[in-house]
């Protein structure tokens, strides 16, 4: 398996000054809120370790069943160059993030996905670039969503409310049979709602993905609208999705009237980054007929 660092150490220090630089004024881009405290339950890059350890075994099983798609794949090129124009505008969400060893690769699967593991370790598969025929921006989007998830450290979030919640069932349960109740009664509501809990982290935690997202392609100079064209593309092919309270995913609608909200915020980054005024700006046009101008 051949696996490429998208950028040296130096560079990526000197494009991270440039990112900051740009980032400075306190009233651009997008606002959240700071990153929760329940990843401080899992030691500070715990996963990063156990995520290389898992992208390496994933690409060498993708090589053994020829899934991996070569270095010189013009899809692989695309995606790298994408990559290398988003990563410095990620570099100052998370000062974890300038230490990274960012590595993107390909692999041939009809699966509709893509992922960015915690430490910069990207994946995307050829289902989604294929069947929903995705733009550079729309790529970009994708890319800038999942960055996001490494960035907020959305996986050691969801680990330490994990830890947390199940603290509280058992003590919840001990405190039942404590007072003469069946705990394993209680233990299992607990576990039930614990479980529904976790979803609603979960949809939260892709709604401030999508936000950062756009603000990191935005600055990189990739259409925010994008974002629209995307998942009126994903809604297409996601018809038999289910219900918005039990996914990990917010509704498409209310994703795409979230990413609408932000426009605001993020569109004034784009004409920067285009070098044009807000109003010259023409409007989305994505490359499938039945998707409308985004403006």
């Amino acid at each position: 398996m051949k696996t490429i660092k998208l950028m040296t150490m130096s560079a990526m220090l000197a494009l991270s000054a440039s990112a900051n630089a740009q980032s400075e004024a306190p009233q651009e881009g997008v606002k959240v809120e700071k990153m929760s405290v329940m990843r401080k339950l899992v030691p500070t890059g715990a996963l990063e370790g156990q995520a290389a350890q898992q992208y390496v075994q994933t690409m060498r099983e993708a090589q053994s069943k020829k899934a991996l798609a070569p270095d010189n794949h013009p899809q692989v090129i695309r995606l790298r160059a994408i990559a290398k124009k988003l990563i410095p505008y990620a570099l100052p969400w998370n000062d974890r993030a300038k230490e990274w060893q960012w590595e993107v690769n390909l692999l041939g699967s009809t699966q509709i996905n893509a992922y960015c593991m915690p430490g910069g370790k990207i994946a995307f598969y050829t289902g989604i670039l294929d069947t929903l025929k995705l733009t550079d921006d729309e790529v970009a989007i994708v890319m800038g969503h999942e960055i996001a998830h490494a960035l907020r450290e959305h996986g050691a979030e969801r680990a330490g409310k994990s830890v947390a919640a199940n603290i509280a069932v058992r003590a919840a349960a001990l405190f039942a049979e404590y007072k003469g109740y069946d705990g394993r009664v209680v233990e299992g509501v607990g576990s039930a709602g614990a479980s529904l809990a976790m979803l609603k982290f979960s949809r939260d935690d892709e709604t401030e993905a999508d936000i950062v997202g756009l603000d990191i392609a935005a600055r990189a100079g990739y259409d925010p609208r994008a974002g629209v064209a995307l998942w009126q593309k994903m809604g297409y092919v996601n018809k038999n999705s289910p219900p918005k309270w039990l996914s990990t995913h917010p509704a498409g609608k209310d994703r795409i009237n979230e990413i609408r909200k932000h426009f605001p915020e993020v569109m004034p980054l784009y004409a920067r980054a285009k070098g044009v005024s807000m109003e010259s700006l023409p409007p989305y046009k994505s490359n499938v007929k039945v998707i409308s101008d985004v403006r």
